[in-house]
């Protein structure tokens, strides 16, 4: 007997390297073994790895926090009150958002446990949830890990990924229970509109659903757009679940400090469980995340400085005949058609052959992602180490596109 017949069907088909090779970066060990074999890692959504990235502001709160002992100690099931007021006045300043962080904040060990956790209390059998399509991969695997079916819906690459409501209105049905968004997008990086999600909100009030809304890359957002927090559109309050995180936007993503913000009456909830979901988050991370909360200049140059390696990887990969791409929206990544040089999978196999780099392919990130490469481009410190690792993946992809004759 296959011990497995005896797990829940949304576990029964999950994999994690031990018999079979799995793709997919953040499984099992295969990025660690290829880091023992000199590979440069472009798949982790890291800011900086791995280089060190911890203020020395930051570092030296948590050293006299370790020296006075007090950090081998649990903080709060549903986070350090310091913290989340820390928390409450990012959003304030962020949002516009009032809330209060003794009923509207609880802080998760990462956003990945948080997302999860925002969904469980809406998810029964049956359920089904509308993903756009392309979407960070947990979106599509968290409802079916809560017995719920994914119902993907298409973003078109010709329209700048923006999100069309007929779409969403043709995949719904009374078993439909709730969106789930990444926004800015990962992997598109797209950063959508006020139009946009104004007309998101419309639907979502209309049909009765919950909106998660995944908002890991809010911090850093470019060429002027504005980003607008759902949460903040008129009847959307009582109704989203916002998850966020300090990983991407402060660099700290070892700190395993994420948050989630949403209405009272769905926060009583949270709290209630949180002790047997999450557990508390470590002490020592959650005393460096408040001081790193406070270091708002320090945010501002970290834009700075992705805006700056996200336009060199754009200069580097645009040119390449084989490959389409716009400079990124948001964030630290990188989303680049590739489709004309191969399948995505083909694609990653040859970059990790030719330039000893890994990158994701766009398959976990939805049916839309085939065709597709992700790159970390704000991964190492230096900017002429980034630059040294693009021009081997450009020559690379050059080399593939003479075997594809389009040079």
């Amino acid at each position: 007997m296959d011990i497995r017949e005896l797990m829940d069907r949304g576990f029964r088909s999950l994999e994690g390297g031990l018999f079979n090779s799995v793709g997919k970066a953040d499984v099992g060990e295969g990025v660690g073994q290829l880091l023992e074999q000199g590979i440069d890692i472009l798949a982790w959504a890291d800011p900086f790895f791995p280089d060190p990235s911890i203020p020395e502001s930051v570092q030296q709160v948590m050293v006299d926090a370790i020296k006075s002992g007090y950090p081998s100690h649990y903080s709060m099931p549903i986070g350090m009150k310091e913290l989340r007021r820390e928390i409450a006045r990012k959003v304030h300043l962020q949002t516009g958002l009032d809330i209060d962080p003794s009923r509207n904040v609880i802080v998760t060990p990462g956003s990945d446990s948080g997302l999860l956790y925002a969904m469980m209390p809406f998810i029964s059998p049956g359920d089904e949830v509308l993903v756009p399509d392309p979407s960070y991969p947990s979106n599509f695997l968290n409802p079916t890990l809560l017995g719920a079916k994914t119902v993907a819906v298409p973003l078109d690459a010709r329209h700048g990924y923006a999100i069309d409501i007929a779409e969403f209105e043709k995949r719904t049905n009374r078993n439909t229970k709730m969106v789930l968004l990444t926004h800015p997008n990962n992997p598109t990086t797209t950063v959508f509109d006020r139009e946009q999600l104004e007309a998101l909100a419309g639907f979502i009030i209309r049909r009765n659903l919950i909106l998660v809304c995944d908002q890991a890359f809010e911090d850093h957002i470019f060429d002027g757009r504005q980003f607008v927090s759902p949460a903040t559109m008129e009847g959307m309050w009582e109704r989203t679940v916002t998850v966020c995180s300090i990983s991407k936007g402060l660099g700290l993503s070892g700190f395993r400090i994420g948050y989630i913000y949403a209405h009272d009456r769905i926060m009583d909830v949270l709290y209630g469980g949180a002790v047997n979901v999450l557990g508390a988050s470590a002490t020592i991370t959650s005393i460096g995340a408040v001081q790193a909360l406070r270091e708002t200049e320090y945010l501002k140059s970290l834009t700075t400085r992705h805006d700056r390696r996200r336009m060199l990887a754009y200069e580097c990969f645009s040119k390449i005949p084989g490959v389409k791409m716009s400079p990124s929206e948001s964030g630290i990544l990188s989303w680049l058609d590739v489709s004309r040089l191969g399948s995505s999978d083909e694609v990653v196999a040859f970059l990790l052959e030719h330039a000893k780099v890994l990158v994701n392919s766009g398959v976990p990130y939805g049916t839309q992602g085939e065709g597709h490469i992700r790159v970390v481009t704000s991964c190492f410190a230096d900017d002429a180490k980034a630059m040294e690792v693009f021009a081997r993946m450009a020559d690379a992809l050059s080399l593939l596109a003479r075997k594809n004759h389009l040079i």
